[in-house]
């Protein structure tokens, strides 16, 4: 009779649960084991670390860490919603929810920590949340439909996380943190200071040094609002509490195991409890150091002791690196080492930009060793400062601190780091593992570096600059002008046929990313009439990978309202079509400006207005002006030769000609035009991606211009063009930087990329060294062929207006939140709505 293999029991399912099975399987001890996990969650182990992204789209199936077909190929019996209620040690059984009995071998707890909640009166009001799994997740965005305001009760790394996310709910949000500053575990008070500007200026109200005494309620037991130890009140809708977390040590309490004074179940170096057949990892347990260790990394490197010991190797855990970089409401923070200077003698070296909010501390020792630091606004040099931690840097501190441009000639580079120096503090992984690899791939595939919080792909880029994956994201190992190449040849019609066909193995079959949907989106788009796609962006699959603007066809401003931008083609206006807009803009009450790009911008419009807007525009024979896509969004014109004295050519009804030609046109970034009739260069040409200037003998072509934050002037391409040879060149120039560019790069950027840059291009697009003009031309020629405004398509299908509501659960309902005052006889957001007693700063 066969002996039945030893069994391990897991309670507990998150990421350093599934860590722990991972660790378990790379050294083979599930074909020797038989292994059994039991979960309290309804699903398996996720990305905890990146919970709040599920509020920008990200899908809990995205957020998800355990791989397709990882439980069964390893034998892994996988119990979801059945946690463990009590363990019988002398017995060696667990006893779950459900009633079932599971005997053990080896037993591990990974039950990780609870959200402390403090003890004040109402907390447990209908409206109180904590801030911990995606069902707390769904549950606040529930409740939150109907609601206006938000209030967060702590200001540490989940408190500012959660803030963020009820001010993405539309909600009027509050921080209420009892330490003296933001994030007081991780930032000093420069940093805190820094922080907290930083978050005023979006529309965040803060309060510090202050506690909650009381969760106020309702006639209907709803919260109002809450009472302050300061003796102030404040007005709040909703309560989220983010006060910190407690290990959850409650099972091992009841079944005798020892557990720390102030919580967590006491381990040895070998991560061994009281119990020599009892392992616990992770949040519920307490180090030999006294620690318990909240962060994701020491919770892996606990894991994996776990596992080690269990086949008898040694392998002990004796504390961590707590360091840890951040993005919060979108701000770096970063600390490292002794980040509060608490070594005795130790120094300090700031560098401070109160007007960016930067923030930047190192502390050294009296004989120059980096002890640790603070970066608050900018953390690019986090990759490298951590590793260095514990030695005497290659150059002067102050230069690891001031910015580009004052710092030094040559900035000190991943390179400089010794060979022992952590680089993935996530997997413990070090430069000298890395640099045994030859690609990314390789690289994450052998140490697991770069797949936990992903802080350290930069550093990683680095150290492999040649071997980098060229990939467009973690889903596909191709570029995007490579994916461009596989969606025209192969005539793919989606997103799923795609990363299913032509993804990374172990992304095929899951959701994808932020990163390649909405670039694979724009690829699908711009090639729609080739690969038989829609050619409107919100059919189907193709609504699920539009960037935010696009999904309403507006874009988003910044106290929930949008912008309606009708296309005025070369700038040029019928007085009909601007009594229309005129009257369109009184009778919704809509802010009105006049762009740089000759088009009058409509401010103010709730989600509900905007197709009873469009249907009066379109109506007036207006359409679309593309401002929220990555898309053509104006050509601007001078007057030109028909009115002007100086003009040699008909400067506007070339820029109409050419703004209708291009709408709609999908693209890697977003592109503007514009066409001088002469030489004085009054529409600011050469400012632009491609731009057109008048010559006596025809038309000058210019383009990679770019007059944003990098301004760049356009170079010149050709001269001397007539019409036919002038559209030729832009067609072809278009539709190679469309098939060429990568996600998110301007034409400027790309241009100076280019092999070969401007003489590359011009043997391309006009002497056609490459022989692809015709089948670039040919692309063009469909574009234009089978464009369709798409306000004009939305309005004639009801089951496409139905995403125009402010609230799902009430669609004729006005969001509350989008509120005005008046200024200079028009509106403007109120702000004292977005930064309630107080302006912006």
């Amino acid at each position: 009779m066969t002996e039945p293999l030893p069994a391990i029991v897991l309670i507990g399912h998150g990421m350093v649960g599934q860590r722990y099975l991972e660790a378990l399987a790379e050294r083979g001890a599930t074909a020797t084991h038989r292994v059994t996990v039991l979960c309290e969650e309804p699903r398996p182990a996720y990305d905890r670390v990146h919970l709040t992204s599920y509020f920008s789209g990200r899908s809990p199936e995205e957020l998800s860490l355990t791989p397709a077909g990882f439980m069964a190929g390893h034998g892994i019996e996988l119990h979801l919603g059945d946690p463990a209620e009590s363990v019988d040690r002398e017995a060696r059984t667990v006893t779950s929810r459900s009633g079932r009995v599971f005997p053990y071998d080896v037993l591990v707890l990974a039950t990780g920590s609870h959200p402390f909640v403090p003890p004040v009166a109402g907390r447990d009001a209908p409206g109180c949340f904590v801030y911990r799994t995606i069902e707390d997740l769904l549950a606040i965005e529930e409740y939150a439909r109907t609601r206006t305001t938000g209030a967060v009760v702590g200001g540490g790394l989940l408190g500012l996380e959660a803030a963020g996310a009820l001010q993405g709910l539309g909600l009027t949000t509050r921080i209420v943190e009892f330490a003296p500053r933001l994030m007081p575990v991780q930032v000093d008070e420069g940093g805190g200071a820094a922080l907290l500007r930083t978050i005023e200026s979006m529309g965040l109200t803060v309060h510090t040094g202050v506690g909650t005494q009381a969760v106020l309620t309702g006639e209907d037991g709803r919260v109002t609002g809450m009472s302050l130890s300061d003796g102030s009140t404040v007005d709040t809708d909703l309560v989220v509490f983010s006060a910190g977390v407690r290990p959850r040590d409650g099972l091992a309490r009841d079944c005798g195991l020892a557990v720390g004074e102030r919580g967590g179940i006491s381990v040895d170096a070998r991560c061994r409890t009281s119990d020599p057949h009892v392992y616990a990892i992770g949040e519920c347990a307490q180090a030999v150091d006294g620690r318990v260790y909240g962060l994701v990394a020491p919770g892996y490197e606990m894991a994996e002791t776990a596992a080690e010991d269990l086949l008898g190797r040694e392998s002990e855990f004796t504390g961590a690196d707590l360091s840890t970089k951040l993005k919060l409401l979108g701000v770096d923070v970063a600390s490292f080492g002794d980040a509060h200077g608490a070594a005795e003698g130790s120094l300090d070296v700031v560098w401070s930009d109160s007007r960016s909010g930067i923030y930047k501390k190192l502390v050294m020792s009296g004989d120059g060793v980096l002890l640790g630091g603070v970066l608050v606004g900018d953390a690019d040099a986090y990759g490298l400062l951590r590793p260095l931690t514990g030695s005497v840097p290659p150059v002067a501190p102050e230069q690891l601190v001031l910015p580009a441009g004052l710092g030094p000639a040559t900035p000190l580079g991943p390179s400089a780091l010794p060979d022992t120096a952590v680089i993935c503090s996530c997997h413990n992984v070090t430069k000298k593992a890395i640099t045994a690899c030859s690609t990314l791939p390789e690289v994450k595939k052998c140490t697991k570096a770069g797949t936990g919080c992903g802080g350290c792909l930069k550093v990683i880029g680095r150290l492999l600059p040649a071997a980098a994956d060229p990939g467009l994201c973690g889903c596909f190992p191709y570029t995007r002008p490579e994916l461009y190449e596989i969606v025209r040849t192969r005539r793919l019609a989606s997103y799923r046929e795609l990363l299913d066909g032509h993804g990374h193995a172990q992304a095929r079959g899951g959701e994808g990313c932020e990163v390649c949907k909405p670039a694979v989106g724009s690829i699908i788009a711009s090639l729609a009439p080739v690969v038989g796609a829609s050619g409107y962006v919100l059919d189907g699959e193709q609504a699920a990978l539009q960037d935010t603007n696009d999904h309403f066809l507006a874009n988003l401003q910044r106290n929930g309202s949008y912008s309606v931008v009708p296309r005025i083609p070369g700038g040029e206006i019928t007085p009909e079509k601007l009594i229309v807009i005129g009257e369109v803009a009184r009778d919704f009450g809509l802010y009105t400006k006049i762009t740089g790009g000759q088009r009058i911008d409509l401010f103010g419009a709730s989600v509900d207005q905007l197709p009873r807007i469009w249907a009066r525009l379109v109506d007036a024979g207006f359409e679309s002006g593309h401002a929220y896509g990555k898309a053509l969004r104006t050509v601007k014109s001078c007057v030109g030769q028909t009115w002007c004295r100086y003009g040699v050519q008909d400067s506007v009804r070339m820029a109409i000609d050419l703004e209708l030609r291009y709408r709609g046109l999908r693209a890697p970034h977003k592109l503007k035009s514009a066409v001088s009739g002469c030489t004085r260069e009054c529409a600011e040409a050469r400012s632009k991606d491609f731009g057109v200037i008048a010559t006596a003998g025809g038309w000058n072509l210019y383009v990679g211009g770019n007059g944003g934050a990098v301004p760049r002037h356009a170079d010149l391409l050709a001269q001397d063009l007539s019409d036919a040879e002038l559209v030729r060149l832009i067609d072809r120039f278009l539709m190679f930087y469309i098939r060429t560019a990568d996600r998110l790069e301007r034409t400027s950027a790309w241009l100076e990329r280019l092999e070969g840059g401007l003489d590359h291009l011009r043997d391309v697009v006009v002497h056609d060294s490459l022989g692809l003009c015709a089948e670039l031309e040919a692309l063009m020629a469909e574009h234009v062929a089978h464009y369709r405004d798409e306000w004009a398509e939305t309005l004639r299908d009801p089951e496409r207006l139905r995403r125009f509501v402010s609230f799902v659960n009430a669609p004729g309902a006005p969001d509350p939140t989008v509120r005005f005052v008046p200024e200079r006889d028009q509106v403007k957001p109120d702000l004292a709505v977005l930064t309630p007693g107080g302006p912006v700063r």
